[in-house]
């Protein structure tokens, strides 16, 4: 299994420039992303290397997962569906999987991407999307789920070894809902795996979620 190096893009190439420079890159704060589609999970496959990345589709632009906040308001609170992984709160905070509801609730409309990724490069045309790990202010959470209807994709709960991966054919554009039991700042680590001739590919990266109250 190799290790690679990730590719810099927008804000990451700046902020490397600057520090190259011997300049103070504290300036350089985190983008924050509150609304609109934007694909999370974004994978690119380069012709040597896979890398994660955040794709905002409003403004076509790209962005390292580590120079991005994601941010769930208080206007993402909605009653709980009643999902059994979902805890007993009476209500969650919910990233929906209908663009039309999250913008008029004016929350992010979150997508899990491989639409970048042509055929016939991966074993089976096929990726994988890992939840790694998850932690909820600091320590490990079991708070956060990906759901499309009554199917869990992702479950952070560490109860279970089930729902931390799901298998994404290659040019394929995915929705579903994203649910926060409690409000804080999560840190969500995901890794995307496939096999290009003979040999496992894989990018890490983990994901910025603040979730308000």
């Amino acid at each position: 299994m190799r290790t690679h190096r990730r590719l810099l893009t927008v804000t990451g190439i700046a902020a490397a420039a600057l520090a190259t420079a011997g300049l103070n890159t504290s300036a350089f704060a985190a983008t924050t992303l509150s609304s609109g589609h934007v694909d999370v999970l974004d994978a690119e496959w380069d012709g040597a290397d896979l890398h994660l990345h955040v794709h905002d589709e409003e403004a076509g632009t790209e962005y390292e997962p580590a120079d991005v906040t994601l941010a769930v308001p208080a206007a993402a609170r909605v009653a709980n569906p009643g999902h059994g992984w979902l805890g007993t709160g009476s209500q969650v905070w919910l990233l929906p999987d209908d663009e039309l509801v999250a913008d008029s609730r004016g929350v992010l409309f979150p997508g899990i991407s491989t639409e970048h990724l042509a055929t016939g490069v991966f074993a089976n045309n096929t990726v994988t999307y890992r939840l790694v790990s998850a932690t909820r202010n600091g320590a490990a959470t079991e708070d956060f789920s990906v759901y499309a209807g009554s199917t869990r994709w992702y479950d952070s709960n560490t109860a279970t070894t089930s729902f931390k991966s799901r298998t994404f054919g290659v040019g394929t554009h995915n929705h579903a809902n994203w649910a926060f039991e409690e409000a804080g700042t999560y840190q969500l680590t995901f890794r995307v795996q496939g096999t290009v001739s003979g040999v496992t590919e894989q990018a890490t990266a983990t994901y910025t979620v603040v979730v308000s109250s």
